[in-house]
């Protein structure tokens, strides 16, 4: 029965991070350098993360700056920040980026206070299909030999407890993000 445990344990950790990488993304109006961890850059003919060509360091709430290892990639780095749709304008320094984070104003606050929730259903949502997918599981051991009837209600009475303590992480996860965005 443990095995069983440890898979639902794994797909709901799964589940969590994923939401927690996909809401680190969300701009929250202060500088972060999460905010361009979707952005890839055209390098030596591959495409490669920004991290993986240049350093990115917060210098201070409202400024992001990229200092590229090879100057030639200034361009290309400018060019895939543009491409993510981040809604940043990249500055070109000499040999740094200078990458400004304005405030969001208070109606592309909302925006985003609604796409975060939007985020955190599709969360719930994985995390509810894998407990329906563990439970099929749990139910089919039903006729092996040495697991009674009642070895299965516990098993299915700790997954809907793990379940619902991740659903509970989640929404403290969105509850969290929310306040950073809609204070100032």
């Amino acid at each position: 029965m443990s095995i069983v445990k440890s898979l639902y344990e794994t797909k709901f950790t799964k589940a969590y991070e994923f939401y927690l990488q996909d809401i680190a993304v969300i701009r929250t109006g202060r500088a972060s350098a999460q905010i361009l961890d979707g952005v890839r850059v055209e390098a030596y003919g591959a495409v490669m993360k920004l991290n993986e060509v240049a350093s990115v360091t917060v210098s201070d709430p409202t400024l992001i700056v990229i200092t590229p290892w090879d100057r030639g990639l200034i361009g290309a780095i400018e060019k895939a920040i543009q491409v993510a749709q981040l809604n940043l304008s990249p500055i070109v320094d000499g040999q740094l980026i200078r990458l400004p984070v304005p405030a969001p104003t208070a109606e592309r606050r909302q925006e985003l206070v609604k796409q975060l929730h939007q985020k955190a259903e599709n969360a719930r949502v994985m995390i509810r299909n894998a407990r329906i997918d563990v439970k099929k599981d749990i139910e089919k051991q039903i006729h092996q030999p040495g697991i009674s009837e009642d070895d299965i209600s516990a098993e299915t009475k700790t997954l809907d407890e793990v379940s619902k303590t991740y659903i509970e992480k989640i929404d403290q996860a969105t509850k969290a993000k929310e306040t950073e965005l809609t204070t100032l």
